[in-house]
């Protein structure tokens, strides 16, 4: 323990001289939460649209007040489309709305499909679906004040459709985007800052020097890991509370769990960082190292971004074995859920099966770094 206690101290000596770790662990999650939090961003509150209107009858001017009165449509209004069509080209707009001159005919006949076109950009698919769900809302509205305002009698639906969302109900991307953006923040100070800081002592030799000593390699490991799993729940601190008070994200589990899911994906991001730089020769091949094997891994396969359902089974059977994937459902249950111990208990196991591969791999390939 004394022997473990000296490498430790001397680790903790090392990380004050060398600013680059404590800017990784600190000053970086705090750069990467404010890009995260707003440069991504899968909410489209206001879509810029060009609402055309073909002729001006009270009804038409009625329904363009509508669009105009939306708080998700910033609306331009326009006589012909072609004023728009370069707009929407350049990316200017998202959408012209085009109502046509037969509109006020059709709805003085008392007509409910008096047609109104919709042009959408379809080079964003996600945007394009919020301009035309956006302007059936703007539509159905109107239609129903109009029939109100004559006295008409309203149809009188079949089904009656009560929508409530359980965990997020306002629907805002943020409040799961955050703890899936910390759990790749957690990736790059775990297995990136492990990488470069143990790879840069394999360059100068310290490392051999070291192995030289009656210190045994269990004791190595241990005294690397440590301060840097402490410099980990550090920046999960500084994360959580940058998530919690200045995004309002919501956190409905326990400290006591957040505390062991983070631990034990600690373990397997400085395990890794700790295999990369053991086979790597360079601090440069230990970086590339990390950011190929954990972080693009940790955005792409993780579910942070993309849902692992939508997959291919051959990819989405390849997200099993990193741990980020279990973390970020780890993460977005006790944010926005709580503690669900079937689902925490899964990704608990899991990670720790990584661990143990990562660290099986570790004891061998230490013991003979020397000879090799």
């Amino acid at each position: 323990m004394r022997r473990l206690g000296a490498l430790v101290r001397k680790e903790f000596i090392q990380m004050v001289r060398d600013p680059s770790a404590i800017l990784i662990a600190v000053v970086l999650p705090l750069i990467l939460l404010f890009i995260f939090g707003y440069g991504v961003n899968l909410d489209s509150n206001t879509v810029r649209v060009g609402v055309v209107l073909e002729d001006h009858t009270t009804d038409m001017e009625s329904l363009a007040t509508s669009f105009k009165n939306s708080r998700f449509l910033n609306v331009r209004m326009g006589l012909d489309r072609r004023e728009f069509e370069d707009d929407l080209v350049a990316g200017h707009i998202r959408g012209i709305v085009v109502i046509p001159r037969n509109f006020a005919v059709l709805t003085a006949r008392g007509k409910t499909s008096a047609p109104v076109q919709v042009i959408a950009d379809g080079s964003e698919p996600n945007t394009a679906s919020f301009v035309q769900g956006y302007v059936q809302g703007v539509m159905d509205n109107w239609l129903l004040h109009r029939l109100e305002d004559q006295g008409a009698e309203l149809p009188t639906p079949m089904i009656d459709i009560a929508a409530r969302f359980w965990y997020n109900p306002e629907l805002k991307s943020r409040n799961f985007l955050i703890p899936g953006s910390i759990a790749i923040i957690m990736t790059l100070i775990g297995t990136l800052l492990t990488a470069l800081v143990i790879a840069r002592e394999w360059e100068r030799g310290t490392m051999e020097t070291m192995m030289t000593t009656p210190v045994t390699h269990a004791e190595i490991i241990l005294g690397k890991l440590i301060p840097y799993f402490i410099l980990g729940l550090a920046s999960m601190a500084i994360c959580w509370g940058v998530g919690v008070f200045y995004y309002d994200v919501p956190f409905r589990g326990s400290f006591y769990v957040l505390f062991i899911v983070t631990a034990l994906f600690l373990i397997c991001a400085l395990g890794q960082g700790l295999l990369i730089s053991t086979l790597a020769k360079d601090q440069f091949v230990a970086a590339q190292g990390a950011i190929v094997s954990a972080y693009l891994p940790a955005f792409m396969l993780s579910g942070f971004i993309f849902e692992i359902s939508s997959m291919p089974a051959p990819i989405k059977a390849l997200t099993h074995i990193f741990a980020a994937r279990y973390f970020v459902t780890s993460l977005q249950t006790l944010f926005l859920v709580g503690d669900i111990w079937p689902l925490l208990l899964k990704c608990m196991m899991s990670m720790i099966i990584i661990a143990c591969v990562f660290y099986t791999l570790i004891a061998r390939k230490t013991s003979s770094r020397l000879d090799g």
